[in-house]
């Protein structure tokens, strides 16, 4: 019976039109037992392959389409040694320029079977390859006769092949789409030569049979080749990296020797309990020959002194006492057996934050010392998501840019790209917008680019690093930033038993080292990161009580600091289970959990669950209460349990999760739980479907908010200076600001003296830095801060002008964000420009390069008054970005005073009234209700407080286009309470 040994499936990026899934079913159906893949130069979806060709009963046949210089050949694999023969091919294929097709096959031709239609190609392996290992491949087509009479002149058997690129004709339309948005053209210029044959559809035997009807040897080989090919890998076994100078057994007992020395650093005299728990963890380990990759891992974690191990690592002690991770899992009873247990399969994996702007460094050691023939970094396969989706159909139809930016601005990068027509026809927003009908078949189009992959990414922090060249094991590429990335993502790396180290860039890290750094330098208080505990700091734990958390990590999300009010704790712990239970799924149950916390009675799940989830109320919220509850109330094994909730964290769940929900069911009812309180908890644990978090990865979060908080406590201006310099909160710059002044510090201007290139900070006065100039070059700032730290402070202004080397523009950009205004008290901010472009233009005039710029000054020139308020705000905001000097509600207070009007700050005092108050908008997010209408969580400001409101589905059709961060509102509605935290129903909104 014919096989299909050329099929492109879509991780043949932007060339296949179908899914792997798709074309497994297309087979089945169609009477085929086998079927290969042969994407384009690479196996990115290979682990994917294997595992549904297996659930759906198709013989997996392993291979790649190399394509060349005008060549291409088909590599099946026959064997092992060939597989890691493919990996080699296609790595080098990517990674050479001098790269040679028929070099490389001859080089590594074992256990590799070759097709090619190029003749010049099979002239020149046919005295280089086995007989058997090379064929003629024949497509259907006017070259179908001359490549059969070559195969016979020849003596090398012919091989017929369709290139499937699509399973059904019409299928063809978006195989062109896809090639004409890869090639960057409108579809009707795409030219025929990027396109495959429109009969490049995966035809059954008897239509193959057909277009065969005069070589029937070229359909039988098929069959035989597929015989022969190797359809299981018999991957899945952990790949550990090796430590230098160490085997299993010697690196064992080096890492219970450090362990040790790690617990007595840690706890001082090692108890009887910490040393059980860390030979119940070595033993285990042990016996998994785990010990090199901990040994490993503690290396890289040693180039940082401030890391953050997280993950379910943190819950073992052996990770603890490495300074792996830094939360005690004993005082903090966290469940070792998430992270490892004897019964489990897969690999663990353990993933360290450093600091952002140390993270380079971090891994440019390890490929160093690990070597590039060792070492890569994990992918992300990059698809299309609904913005981009439409963006590419638009353009490929030919569209104007402006056109398409009116409606995909709209549309949030996030959406799934099948979901399209509906969020268009369904969000407010578009209500006033119409769709003619080329853009409706652009909408149904981009509908269909769901799900298709377009290209490779670098992964934000997997590393991989194996014993043996890692070619031996996965094809590699360069990513376009120069680091080798293997060529699949994180899921199938981790089921090819690839064990990845995350080696993840943290802001707050950097935020809390830099505030530490400033405190040092202004007050002479060495804070030890290593050794600093906050949890006991009352201060702190007012802050958090009172969701009083902007900047701090973790915990500054309106939706967290909503929480934290209304449940009105401060303590480690209860943020470890806040932090975890605030997740899309489980709204319902934060209501529940918020109730029985301040005291609600409750009937437990059932009373084999009650010791489990007692800390909790009755509520799972972390993973591992997955796992706890299985094997509690349907008797599954550790590697049951865990295998449960590693299919709830996949993207492809379907099948197995009927299986183990007819497992579960079962066990429960073995142990006699009723049939509704089994779906009642079953349900609970689909919530946990995609994204939730592990206790141990939510208590080292929590550890790195309680010193974020601590320092906003304590040392506030420089925390926010911090939190600013490094980018990376969930609020703009202007929202810091903000909550600057509130928190009663002074925010100084810019100035040519004091300014650095950060925002600096001492005795509660923050001081913009330079980075916030805009439009300046970087270079100019450079030049600025060298100069005065080699030759001290700029003196005055024409000072400035002799010592500087740096563009005229740049200078006016200084001058209007007032930078000289400290140094030239008795100049006008136009003097200075004068005087700017005096020296410049008599500079221009004298014509020698030799001379600076500004190498004379004017003795004098007239004199001139200061900018209007009005013109410096102005210039203040085009320089700066925003009103830094001011709240820029501010400059609307002859409106504000002749409204009645709430404060921020005293909305809880109007708890079921209807209020008028007025707001600047900081941040929104918007979520759909049950019934998948639109709506809007908002937070608003004022200068007295930040406030949340919520707009409903009507009040958000009404006001949802009126919304944007660059003007401020007046806002009518009524003010709610629930747990004591107080938010705004908003019913009306029109601008100040």
């Amino acid at each position: 019976m014919f096989v299909h040994l050329n099929v492109h499936s879509h991780y043949s990026f932007c060339r296949g039109a179908n899914a792997i899934e798709d074309l497994c079913l297309a087979a089945k159906k169609r009477g085929m037992d086998a079927l290969a893949l042969t994407d384009t130069n690479g196996i990115y979806g290979l682990i994917w392959f294997l595992q549904i060709a297996r659930e759906i009963g198709v013989k997996s046949i392993i291979g790649a389409e190399l394509v060349s210089a005008g060549l291409r050949a088909l590599l099946l694999v026959e064997s092992r040694k060939g597989y890691g023969n493919l990996c080699r091919i296609i790595s080098h294929r990517h990674q050479d320029t001098n790269f040679s097709l028929s070099e490389e096959l001859i080089r590594y031709q074992e256990g590799l079977i070759v097709l090619t239609e190029h003749i010049s190609l099979l002239n020149s392996l046919r005295s280089n390859l086995p007989e058997n290992n090379l064929f003629v491949e024949v497509l259907p087509g006017p070259r179908r006769l001359s490549l059969l009479n070559y195969a016979r002149k020849s003596a090398i058997p012919p091989v017929a092949t369709n290139n499937v690129h699509f399973i059904n004709p019409e299928d063809f339309a978006l195989h062109r789409l896809l090639r004409a948005i890869d090639c960057n053209v409108a579809l009707s210029r795409l030219a025929p030569a990027e396109l495959a044959s429109p009969d490049s559809w995966l035809k059954t035997a008897a239509q193959m049979a057909g277009a065969f009807p005069d070589c029937p040897a070229a359909l039988s080989n098929t069959r035989e080749i597929a015989d022969r090919c190797l359809s299981n890998l018999d991957l899945g076994d952990p790949v550990f990296p090796t430590f230098s100078g160490t085997d299993n057994g010697s690196a064992f007992e080096l890492l219970k020797q450090r362990c040790y020395q790690g617990a007595r650093k840690r706890y001082g005299a090692v108890s009887e309990a910490v040393k059980k728990r860390l030979e119940y963890e070595l033993q285990i380990i042990r016996d998994k020959g785990f010990a090199p990759y901990f040994l490993v891992v503690q290396d890289i974690v040693q180039q940082s002194r401030r890391t953050c191990g997280r993950g379910s690592a943190a819950a073992s002690i052996v990770s603890y006492c490495l300074e792996i991770t830094h939360v005690d899992p004993i005082a903090h009873n966290l469940f070792f057996e998430r992270f490892l247990n004897s019964g489990r399969k897969d690999p663990p994996d353990i993933d360290v934050d450093f600091p952002w702007d140390e993270r380079d460094a971090v891994l440019d050691y390890v490929f160093e010392k690990y070597g590039m023939q060792h070492t890569a970094m994990i992918a992300n396969h990059v698809g299309f998501k609904a913005r981009a989706a439409v963006r590419e159909v638009a353009k490929v139809y030919g569209l104007p840019e402006n056109e398409i930016n009116s409606v995909t601005r709209k549309l949030s990068e996030f959406y799934r790209a099948d979901r399209v027509r509906d969020l268009i026809d369904n969000n407010p927003a578009y209500q006033h917008d119409e769709f003619d009908r080329s853009w409706r078949e652009i909408l149904t189009l981009a509908e269909k680019l769901q799900g298709c992959p377009r290209n490779l990414s670098v992964h934000c922090g997997g590393v991989v690093i194996t014993p043996k060249p890692i070619n031996q094991y996965v094809a590699t590429e360069p990513a376009p930033k120069g680091v080798n990335i293997v060529q699949w993502e994180k899921d199938q790396s981790e089921d090819a038993g690839l064990v990845k180290i995350d080696l993840l860039g943290n802001r707050s890290l950097a935020v809390i080292r830099d505030a530490l750094a400033a405190i040092k330098r202004n007050y002479d208080v060495d804070i030890r990161y290593e050794l600093w505990n906050p949890l006991d700091d009352a201060r702190t734990q007012q802050l958090i009580r009172n969701g009083d958390t902007i900047g701090v990590f973790y915990v500054e999300s309106p939706a967290m600091r909503l929480l934290q009010k209304k449940a009105r704790t401060g303590d480690f712990d209860h943020l470890v289970i806040h932090s975890s239970i605030i997740r899309p799924a489980a709204n319902d149950y934060i209501v529940e959990y918020l109730k029985r916390l301040h005291g609600a009675p409750y009937q437990p799940l059932h009373p084999l669950l009650d010791e489990i989830l007692q800390e909790t109320f009755g509520i799972m919220v972390y993973q591992e209460d997955v796992s706890k509850v299985a094997m509690a109330l349907a008797g599954f094994d550790p590697a049951e349990a865990d295998d449960l909730r590693r299919i709830l964290s996949k993207k492809r769940i379907g099948r197995k999760m009927l299986d183990f929900r007819s497992k579960f069911f079962a066990g429960a009812r073995r142990k006699g739980v009723e049939s509704k309180t089994i779906e009642r908890i079953w349900d609970m644990i689909l919530s946990f479907s995609g994204y939730s978090f592990c206790k141990p990865h939510s208590a080292s979060f929590a550890m790195v908010s309680y010193k974020s908080c601590y320092l906003r406590a304590h040392y506030p201006a420089e925390f926010i200076a911090a939190v600013i310099s490094n980018q990376g909160g969930y609020y703009s710059t202007f929202a810091y600001i903000s909550e600057a002044r509130r928190m009663g510090l002074t925010v100084l201007l810019p100035e040519i003296n004091h300014s650095q290139w950060h925002y600096t900070a001492k005795d509660r006065q923050l001081r913009v830095g330079f980075m916030q100039l805009k439009n300046i070059q970087r270079k100019a700032i450079e030049h600025i801060l060298a100069e005065r730290d080699q030759n001290g402070r700029f003196r005055s202004f024409d000072n400035f002008l002799k010592r500087s080397k740096i563009d005229p523009n740049d200078i006016k950009i200084l001058i209007k964000g007032g930078v000289f205004d400290e140094i030239e008290p008795g100049r006008s901010r136009p003097e200075l420009m004068w005087r700017m472009l005096f020296c410049h233009n008599r500079q221009l005039k004298k014509n020698n390069a030799t001379l600076s710029l500004f190498d004379e000054t004017p003795a004098s020139l007239p004199r001139a008054k200061n900018y209007d308020l009005n013109t410096q705000l102005q210039h203040e905001t085009e320089t700066l970005g925003f009103l830094i000097s001011r709240h820029p509600l501010t400059l609307y207070q002859d409106r504000i005073t002749k409204l009645t009007y709430v404060p921020g700050q005293n909305l809880q005092n109007y708890v079921g009234k209807i209020v008028t108050t007025i707001g600047w908008l900081v941040t929104r997010k918007m979520t759909r209700t049950k019934k998948n209408e639109l709506m809007e969580f908002i937070s608003f400001e004022d200068t007295t407080a930040i406030y949340e409101t919520i707009f409903f589905p009507e009040t958000y059709r009404k006001f949802c286009y009126m919304l944007s961060l660059s003007r401020p509102y007046v806002l009518k509605g009524r003010v709610e309470e629930e747990f004591g935290a107080v938010t705004l129903n908003v019913s009306q909104l029109r601008f100040l």
